[in-house]
């Protein structure tokens, strides 16, 4: 069966998508028409969808799954959608982001989406009244500004504010549903690669970030080996790039969010010294700290 590899890009310039918003590896979605012609998608993003009519069914990652009107369907990254079906009438509001963009927009909070993601394995939520009513407010308020604001100063951070809102309101619902629960606390995953992945994600979200695997599994009295694997076999993720994704948050966070010195961001993140941490930054980055900084004004 061919595979389509469906990527920000890819989404934009499809005929059978309806785009309302697009930018800084997001980008927000009315419509799916043809989502069925793909046969089978490699879907490259995080993904939030919302089905407003009908129904559609799937398998994603071998798992089968059917949301109906007023349910939502969470994807993680890099996951495999396949044998797709929906009903004439089927309708959704969806929105999907790259990584770095669900980072910032959840900071300290994603551990939130990744316990619910990769420890809790729970994709498919129904919304009760109240918040098909909350929902239903916000998007009027997304798409005012979606129709009047382009063009207009600030129009990118308007609607990534208002993007983040939302996504902080949805994490507040995993956690009050899913994992303060008794029911949650029944379903975890009790297996040894569950609890180590589970305490390295809560040791990648306290204060200490360091950028090593090694760190991590002396903290976790693991070997850097297993850790990887264990990361790899639950995530798809190895545990170096789970370190990187926070460890490029974090800078990004104390360059463009805080008035923290170039020597203090050094000393917190366990630099050695500012000139490795201007490398690091223009490895991964592509420009200086200083030049980031300056982007956001500061």
């Amino acid at each position: 069966m061919h595979q389509e590899e469906v990527s920000i890009q890819s989404l934009i310039n499809s005929d059978s998508v309806t785009v309302s918003y697009s930018g800084n590896d997001l980008v927000i979605i009315d419509d799916i028409q043809e989502f069925a012609a793909f046969g089978a998608a490699h879907l490259s993003l995080n993904g939030i969808a919302v089905c407003t009519s009908g129904k559609v069914s799937g398998s994603m990652n071998g798992k089968s799954i059917e949301i109906t009107k007023n349910q939502i369907v969470i994807i993680p990254k890099n996951v495999i959608i396949t044998d797709i079906m929906f009903s004439p009438d089927f309708k959704l509001k969806a929105m999907f982001l790259a990584d770095e963009v669900l980072q910032s927009f959840l900071r300290e909070k994603i551990s939130i989406w990744n316990e619910t993601m990769y420890i809790y394995r729970n994709n498919v939520f129904t919304l009760e009244d109240e918040d098909v009513m909350f929902y239903e407010h916000f998007y009027s308020m997304l798409k005012l500004i979606l129709e009047r604001g382009k063009g207009r100063l600030y129009y990118h951070e308007i609607v990534e504010s208002l993007l983040r809102t939302a996504m902080l309101g949805l994490c507040s619902e995993l956690k009050q549903r899913y994992l303060d629960s008794s029911i949650a606390t029944t379903k975890t995953v009790r297996s040894s690669p569950s609890v180590y992945f589970q305490k390295f994600l809560d040791l990648l979200n306290s204060d200490t970030v360091r950028r090593s695997v090694e760190f991590y599994a002396r903290q976790l009295c693991i070997t850097p080996k297993y850790l990887s694997w264990v990361c790899k076999s639950i995530s798809g993720k190895t545990a170096l790039e789970w370190i990187t994704a926070q460890m490029l948050e974090k800078i990004r966070y104390y360059l463009t969010d805080t008035d923290l010195t170039i020597k203090e961001i050094c000393e917190i993140l366990a630099f050695p010294n500012p000139s490795f941490f201007g490398k690091y930054v223009k490895e991964h980055f592509g420009t200086t700290p200083a030049k980031l900084r300056r982007k956001k004004g500061r």
